[in-house]
């Protein structure tokens, strides 16, 4: 099984959020690369962020995001 693009892209988007407060958001400009844009609406659809243009993480997105950067540290072979 391999992932698409899209799947991909929004996974990229969701490992750019911190999740060290729950106040930090990220908002995807209109300017930005169409597929970053796209794959925040589609995280909105999800209800993973609370807005088109990213926002916050909903509790689902962050426990999302928490998941993706622990299986990057854990493939990457990253100690802390």
């Amino acid at each position: 099984m391999s992932l698409s693009n899209e799947i991909i892209e929004e996974m990229d988007l969701l490992m750019k959020f911190d999740l060290s407060s729950a106040r930090v958001g990220l908002k995807v400009h209109s300017n930005a690369d169409p597929k970053v844009i796209a794959a925040a609406k589609r995280l909105h659809t999800k209800d993973l962020v609370e807005h088109e243009d990213g926002g916050f993480l909903t509790t689902l997105g962050h426990e999302a995001a928490e998941h993706l950067q622990a299986a990057r540290v854990i493939l990457e072979g990253v100690t802390d």
